[in-house]
């Protein structure tokens, strides 16, 4: 690979991992005009985000300089697979119809992650300061939620995240509350609120802003 640009080993790798330049862009949270400057060389990968290209390509940073660095072997990439990202507005819909809202896509190489699981871009501040707004969480609607988990609800037709407080019995039904972490939201309570657990947050994403 010496014998290689920077930008011929970076198209290679993604080549090799069957993703667009977009899909790759949104791993390194760049846009995909960077990574097609990057595969050009009109610019260079640099810092963080040299960084996050390395992991989102399953090599080593020295790698992509000068082609020294170690790839990772394919037993160990192997579990790589992808998830939709739906922004929070869009979420309501896209469960009602997938194929009717476009969504973006989110690697991930965690294999007990449930084939149900999607992610959702948070637009929202009753969780601020834990999650964030334009934060990125995953969501596993197969895992039943335990008590001060972050789970996404839905109020009616408006989804929510909250942390999940079980409560007790009513006319024999399990009841609970969602309680934000921002004091500016309201508690909201299964009883009253018109609530829907849709799923239970198993990660959260964190990208600087630029």
């Amino acid at each position: 690979m010496k014998n290689r640009t920077l930008g011929d080993r970076i198209r290679l790798r993604r080549k090799a991992l069957q993703l667009t330049q977009k899909q790759l862009a949104q791993q390194v949270n760049v846009s995909h005009v960077a990574v097609s400057q990057w595969e050009k060389e009109e610019t260079l990968p640099r810092g963080e985000n040299l960084l996050r290209l390395a992991e989102a390509l399953g090599c080593a940073p020295s790698f992509l300089i000068d082609g020294d660095g170690p790839v990772f072997s394919e037993s160990a990439w192997g579990g790589l697979h992808q998830i939709p990202l739906v922004s929070q507005r869009n979420l309501t819909q896209w469960l009602a119809d997938a194929e009717a809202v476009k969504c973006e896509w989110l690697m991930h190489n965690d294999m007990a992650l449930a084939q149900q699981s999607f992610a959702v871009r948070v637009e929202e501040q009753a969780m601020a300061p834990a999650i964030l707004q334009n934060d990125v969480v995953i969501i596993d609607p197969t895992q039943s939620p335990q008590p001060g988990d972050c789970v996404l609800a839905l109020q009616q037709q408006t989804p929510l995240l909250r942390t999940w407080r079980q409560r007790g019995p009513q006319d024999g039904v399990v009841q609970f509350e969602l309680a934000p972490v921002n004091i500016n939201f309201p508690d909201l309570h299964s009883s009253r609120d018109s609530l829907k657990l849709i799923g239970t947050l198993v990660e959260l994403r964190r990208y600087r802003q630029a």
